[in-house]
């Protein structure tokens, strides 16, 4: 078995823990699991790739172009520039609430969504927009972000491990104090589907 998630997004947004959160529900589930991370200026916002590939040992961290089971985008323009990476018949969750970029903000660039998604969609047979932030705003933090988005994915029946399995991993991987948090968060994301 081969299977292969792609984290696309920016820092503080969660990707890393995500993607140990698929690992460890991957190793839990009895499959070999590696992940690696692509991390550019993340504590100023930069991007953040994060590579989580199940299945066979001798695999490289890195998924090759096209190779992509599921892209999961924490953001619009972070999932179009990784979607490179998607097979044909990859599937995708993407976050539709942009960040923009420091020179969108400073007027220097314009940030319209619309064509982004629109190129999404082209791109992907399979997926799924979902607005995430207000999804984790409901859940009682934006920053749960992360889980409302493996929930979307869980429900969707994109992984390869149950729903069960990962909100099982959400319980014994995140800190006690968060972990309330993050299961509601994960449940208001799987009722999305």
């Amino acid at each position: 078995m081969k299977f292969d998630i792609l984290i696309a997004g920016v820092g503080g947004q969660g990707t890393v823990l995500a993607s140990r959160l698929l690992a460890a529900s991957a190793i839990k589930a009895g499959y070999f699991a590696r992940t690696s991370e692509t991390i550019g200026m993340a504590q100023r916002g930069g991007c953040v790739v994060s590579h989580v590939r199940i299945g066979d040992e001798n695999l490289s961290p890195v998924i090759p172009f096209g190779e992509a089971d599921l892209l999961i985008g924490f953001e619009p323009a972070e999932a179009a520039r990784s979607i490179a990476r998607l097979s044909p018949e990859g599937k995708c969750v993407v976050n539709t609430r942009i960040i923009k970029p420091v020179t969108a903000s400073l007027n220097t660039v314009s940030y319209e969504v619309e064509p982004i998604l629109e190129f999404i969609n082209k791109n992907s047979s399979h997926r799924i927009l979902v607005d995430g932030y207000d999804l984790a705003q409901k859940s009682g933090s934006v920053k749960a972000l992360n889980t409302v988005l493996l929930g979307v994915a869980a429900a969707a029946g994109f992984l390869p491990f149950s729903k069960e399995d990962l909100l099982n991993t959400i319980g014994e991987n995140v800190s006690p104090k968060y972990v309330e948090l993050n299961e509601k968060a994960f449940n208001i994301g799987a009722s999305f589907v």
